[in-house]
C-alpha cells in the first residue's frame, strides 16, 4: 500500500472510504495514516485493517452522505426556482409571498464568499460545488495555525460578504470538559482567527463568519463572534456542510433575517453538526437589469 492509495478499514465493516496521506513507523510496524474522502475525519490504521478499493467505491456512510448532498443539491435549485416563479422575497414560511413581479425586469447579486481551509483537497471539493451553485467564492489552503495571522489580510485582499474557516479539528478521546480548548486539535486557532476578524469588523450583518471543523468547541467559537460555528454535538461534519450555509445566506435578501432552522435544514448533519446565530442574508435586488447584457 501507497499514499495516495483508496482505501477502507475492515474493522469498521468498510463504511468510509479513506486516502493514505502518510506512512509511519511505530515500535518497528507501518501505521498508515488516512483522511476521509467524503467526512473530514483523519484516523490512523495497521496494514492488516486496510484494503485496497477503486476510486468508485462506495461505503454504506458514504452512500448515504451522498444521498444527502444530492437532496440538499436539488432542494436549493428547487427553491431558487420556486422563488423567482412568486418574486418571493422570504424564505419564512410564515410570512405570505409578494404579488410576483416582472423578473426581466430585475436582477440580482449574491454575496461573495471567502473560504480558507488547511486542506487544499477538501477546499477544491467546496470551490467546485460554489460553482456549481453559482456563487462567487474564493479559496485560500492555509493551515489552521497559521488562519489567525492571515485572516485579516485575506478579508481586505478579496472584501468578502462571508468568510468560512474550516480545516480538519478533533476533541481528545474519553474527555468529560467539552469547554476547555486544550482538548481540541485545532479550535484555538479558529477561535483567535474570529477574534481577529471581528476587531477588524464586528458587525454580525457586514461580515458574516462561518467558523470551525469536525468536533470543534462549537460554544467557544460562538462566543469569540461567529454567525455560524461546528459541531453543537461534537460530530464528524461533511466538507459541503459550510457550503450550504453559505448558499443560504448569499441568496436570501439583505432585508430578511433568514430563520436559523432553515440554515441549517439542508446541511448534510443538521443540528448535530452546525449551529448559529440569526442572521441577515446577502443578496442584493437590483432594478432595471441592463439591456446589454
Amino acid at each position: 500500500m501507497r499514499i495516495g492509495d483508496v482505501v477502507v478499514r475492515k474493522s469498521y465493516n468498510k463504511d468510509v472510504t479513506f486516502k493514505i496521506v502518510d506512512i509511519k513507523e511505530v515500535d518497528g510496524k507501518k501505521v498508515y495514516i488516512l483522511k476521509g474522502i467524503n467526512i473530514r475525519i483523519v484516523a490512523d490504521a495497521k496494514e492488516n485493517d486496510l484494503e485496497t478499493v477503486g476510486d468508485s467505491f462506495s461505503g454504506e456512510k458514504d452512500k448515504i452522505l451522498n444521498s444527502r448532498v444530492n437532496k440538499a443539491l436539488k432542494n436549493i435549485m428547487i427553491y431558487r426556482d420556486l422563488k423567482e416563479r412568486k418574486g418571493d422575497k422570504s424564505s419564512s414560511k410564515a410570512k405570505k409571498a409578494p404579488a410576483p413581479e416582472k423578473d426581466e425586469l430585475f436582477f440580482g447579486r449574491p454575496g461573495k464568499i471567502l473560504h480558507i481551509d488547511g486542506d487544499s483537497e477538501y477546499l477544491d471539493t467546496c470551490l467546485k460545488v460554489y460553482k456549481q451553485l453559482s456563487l462567487e467564492a474564493v479559496g485560500e489552503a492555509v493551515p489552521e495555525s497559521k488562519q489567525p495571522e492571515r485572516v485579516v489580510e485575506l478579508v481586505k485582499k478579496n472584501n468578502p460578504d462571508i468568510v468560512v474557516l474550516t480545516g480538519h479539528d478533533s476533541v481528545v478521546r474519553n474527555t468529560n470538559d467539552y469547554l476547555n480548548l486544550n482538548n481540541y486539535r485545532n479550535t484555538k486557532y479558529y477561535i483567535e482567527s474570529v477574534k481577529a476578524l471581528r476587531e477588524y469588523n464586528n458587525n454580525y450583518d457586514e461580515l458574516i463568519i462561518f467558523a470551525g471543523a469536525c468536533q470543534s468547541c462549537y460554544e467557544c467559537i460562538l462566543d469569540a463572534g461567529a454567525n455560524f460555528a461546528s459541531s453543537p454535538s461534537r460530530v464528524l461534519i461533511h466538507c459541503l456542510d459550510p457550503v450550504f450555509v453559505c448558499e443560504k445566506i448569499a441568496y436570501s435578501n439583505i432585508d430578511e433575517v433568514i430563520p436559523i432552522k432553515d440554515i441549517i435544514e439542508n446541511t448534510i448533519t443538521g443540528s448535530k453538526g452546525i449551529g448559529g446565530l440569526q442572521t441577515r442574508g446577502k443578496y442584493r435586488k437590483g432594478y432595471p437589469k441592463s439591456p446589454y447584457l
